[in-house]
């Protein structure tokens, strides 16, 4: 979600939008255009691309005018512009026009990162868009999309929805706006399940977790649906390698309450609740098989076997064994 400074004013003389997130940058835009356009219906919004913006374009667009109106200049991969449209820029920071707002998007590297500074020391609004790489940046925008909707969902609802649609925000946010307006009451995994299946089947923490959970006949199925939908192997070994990673975790920790166990091993309380029913057949012995059995598949999906689909399988039916291990040395004594 974009992380917004104080000075949060939509019709701030400038706007800095910075990051490579492209639908939290097109957000930013969004929420200035409609500010302006409540404060002035007939606002004229210019929309442009470096090669649009060429030296001098910058003063025609902001130079007085007649009407008095209001206008949003918006320029996207600023950090691309030419040397002398920088300079433009810049000569604008030092004396904004009124009725206008100009917002910047930049990609927040080192490039263009004259301007960029500039625009921070002319005291922009900033608005922060991050790509967002890690599973809980992600885990984290669909719960703020839910509060944005104003409907409650369960933290394992909004880890499943992650599960089943994968990196992409727009997806993301669309998915989270269907279930809003389709389902009364709070959203759940099992709505979630209904919604995507298929795409939650076909998730690789579906097969990790019927893995470790010793069903080995059903994490097959989810495991040759995920690679006939193109789930990439890789993703599914690093699935496979947390579940029993997680396992191994839980059980030589000490025991206590979920949310003191949550900050030793960093994991969510929820994932504590669900890790301590998985591990139920699991013995030390169990995760050292598990491990290699996951390492062995990571080989063998990287190059290192013919076929990533049988390494695949074989982690997946050795994981399930594994999972019952204790109830199979019970039997032995």
């Amino acid at each position: 979600m974009a992380r917004k400074t104080a000075q949060d004013d939509p019709l701030a003389p400038v706007t800095l939008a910075v990051g490579q997130e492209d639908l939290l940058l097109d957000r930013a835009v969004q929420e200035v255009v409609a500010a302006a356009k409540t404060a002035d219906a007939d606002t004229d919004v210019r929309d442009l691309t470096p090669d649009q913006l060429q030296p001098g374009t910058l003063a025609e667009l902001t130079s007085p005018s007649l009407f008095a109106e209001r206008k949003v200049v918006v320029v996207r991969n600023a950090q691309d512009l030419s040397a002398d449209t920088v300079k433009d820029v810049k000569a604008y920071l030092g004396a904004p026009a009124e009725e206008i707002t100009l917002v910047l998007l930049h990609a927040g590297g080192a490039k263009g990162k004259g301007l960029l500074d500039a625009a921070r020391k002319a005291g922009a609004r900033e608005v922060a868009c991050p790509k967002m790489t890690k599973p809980a940046d992600r885990l984290a925008f669909v719960r703020s999309e839910f509060r944005a909707t104003g409907r409650s969902a369960t933290p394992e609802a909004c880890q499943a929805l992650v599960d089943s649609i994968g990196s992409d925000l727009r997806e993301l946010a669309a998915a989270v706006s269907q279930l809003a307006a389709d389902i009364e009451g709070t959203i759940d995994e099992a709505v979630v399940g209904r919604y995507y299946t298929g795409r939650a089947e076909a998730s690789s923490f579906t097969v990790a977790d019927r893995a470790v959970e010793g069903r080995a006949a059903e994490a097959l199925e989810a495991l040759r649906w995920s690679l006939a939908t193109g789930v990439a192997p890789v993703l599914i070994t690093s699935a496979l390698a947390q579940g029993v990673r997680a396992i191994g975790k839980l059980s030589s920790a000490r025991g206590g309450r979920p949310a003191d166990l949550a900050r030793e091993l960093g994991m969510p309380p929820w994932k504590i609740d669900r890790v301590r029913q998985q591990m139920r057949g699991w013995t030390p012995d169990g995760v050292s098989v598990a491990l290699r059995a996951v390492a062995e598949a990571d080989a063998g999906v990287k190059g290192g076997g013919e076929d990533p689909g049988y390494a695949l399988e074989k982690a997946v039916v050795t994981i399930a064994r594994a999972a019952r291990s204790k109830g199979r040395a019970q039997d032995r004594a």
